[in-house]
């Protein structure tokens, strides 16, 4: 069954794309990221999602949509929050992975001869890499403390100013967390990994505002042109990884008892009410709230340096939000407002203005929202927009999108070839490993311009500011 074209940017999978689909799907792309997204298993898992107990309004697919673990990474799914279910492969094993801008007042033409040494104090300040430790060891009861406060327990500890927490998606605490729901195998992976980045598609960038788009959007963010910026992407670790692996357990062999059949494995599920969904969601939000933790610690790191090189005082945060997550969220469904369970894996919340939940500073312009690029290519900052909640939940991408396996990516050049052709561009950079290096370099994703550009004309989310580097660590 071929897709249905509605525009330029709207593709819908028709419910007889597949048996037992009960809504329809519809995906965000151009002609070109339309192919690029039917080479692997993305329509199945978009139409396979459709499938599921409670779902409401449409299963979505961003146009930087590529095949994952159950859902495409790059979806969004909204359950009824009162007979629906909760799928911990909705959500994904990076657990509020997710992006954080930092914006300074230097201007990058003041700083060029100074980018090498700032790229290099980063890398020894924050620990890059896989298993790696971070500076602060924690015992069981101090990480149930993080798990169950979040940014607010290092801000409390002396990592950053309460103000910091206004910028943060939910104050950087996400409610219903439950330490207690976190395993200990899980709690033994994260306590000595807060502060670090991780490895993969993670990494600290140093940047500059190139172009902005909307000069009073940038205004209200506090960017400019020229100015230097630092985007953080990274999320829960191992902590996060295993609340991931020990619920797909769960729900797997939960299933039978609410007699609950999915198309795929990969798609377990239990009803959102029940003792493991409720389960879940408290191990998913303690996860959570490790990450916007994580981020915090590493924006103390980052302050470090720029007050150490650049006798920098403040550098402040124009906002955090995470990428990967599931929450309850009050949404307009035919015409009637209903509380339910929005998945995004992949997916960055889109509010527009008005919304009580972002930050007062930006109530009357909307919600930030970041979309990292690939290492040597630009990011971006949009806004939220009212289509965005009438169409997709409040949602738009994420990022640029895998366009090669990682493995695949290894065989196009060697770590030391990638290294220089950044040199080239103006880029320096520094990784943990070469593999961590070749894996990430630009060509292994989708152009992140392109994707952007589907988002903005589409209208679920408007192009703020271009971000382009000049300094990246890399796990």
């Amino acid at each position: 069954m071929t897709l249905r074209k509605i525009d330029n940017y709207r593709y819908v999978v028709p419910k007889s794309f597949r048996d037992g689909m009960t809504v329809e799907g519809l995906i965000y792309a151009d002609e070109d990221l339309i192919r690029a997204i039917e080479k692997d298993q993305t329509l199945g898992q978009v139409a396979n999602v459709a499938t599921l107990p409670g779902l409401v309004g449409r299963s979505l697919a961003m146009p930087d949509a590529h095949q994952g673990y159950g859902f495409a990474i790059g979806g969004v799914a909204a359950v009824d929050a009162e007979t629906g279910v909760v799928s911990a492969g909705g959500v994904g094993f990076d657990i509020n992975c997710g992006v954080r801008l930092l914006a300074t007042e230097l201007d990058i033409e003041a700083v060029k001869g100074r980018i090498e040494q700032t790229v290099n104090e980063l890398f020894r300040n924050i620990p890059c890499g896989t298993g790696t430790h971070g500076l602060v060891r924690l015992s069981f009861e101090e990480l149930d403390t993080v798990l169950a406060q979040g940014a607010r327990w290092a801000v409390e500890s002396g990592y950053g100013s309460a103000r910091d927490l206004d910028f943060i998606e939910e104050g950087g605490a996400m409610p219903g967390a439950d330490p207690s729901a976190v395993s200990d195998r899980a709690k033994q992976r994260g306590k000595d990994q807060l502060g670090t980045l991780g490895s993969g598609n993670h990494f600290v960038e140093v940047q500059y505002v190139r172009e902005i788009f909307d000069e009073e959007a940038a205004r209200v963010f506090g960017l400019k042109p020229g100015q230097v910026t630092v985007l953080i992407h990274t999320g829960s670790r191992g902590l996060g990884h295993q609340v991931c692996t020990d619920s797909l357990d769960i729900m797997q062999s939960a299933m039978k008892k609410y007699g609950i059949q999915v198309v795929d494995r990969q798609l377990a599920c239990v009803p959102i009410r029940s003792p493991e969904g409720k389960h879940y969601l408290g191990a998913m939000a303690a996860a959570a709230n490790f990450a916007f933790a994580n981020r915090q610690m590493i924006t103390h790191w980052v302050r470090d340096v720029f007050r150490r090189v650049h006798g920098l005082d403040e550098v402040r945060i124009v906002y955090d939000v995470a990428h990967n997550i599931a929450k309850m969220e009050e949404h307009r469904i035919g015409g009637v407002m209903k509380r339910v369970l929005v998945h995004r894996k992949g997916a960055t919340r889109a509010f527009p203005r008005h919304r009580p939940e972002i930050p007062k500073e930006y109530i009357e312009i909307g919600q930030p929202v970041l979309i990292p690029g690939s290492m040597g290519t630009s990011s971006y900052v949009l806004v939220g927009t009212e289509r965005a909640m009438e169409e997709t939940f409040g949602s738009s991408c994420h990022g640029a999108g895998r366009a090669k396996s990682r493995h695949a990516a290894k065989k196009d050049l060697t770590a030391e070839e990638l290294v220089r052709a950044m040199g080239e561009k103006g880029i320096h950079v520094r990784g943990a490993s070469k593999s961590g290096l070749t894996e990430e370099h630009p060509g292994a994703y989708k152009d992140v311009s392109a994707v952007v550009e589907v988002v903005h004309r589409a209208g679920i989310a408007r192009k703020v500011a271009q971000l382009i580097p000049v300094g990246v660590i890399k796990g």
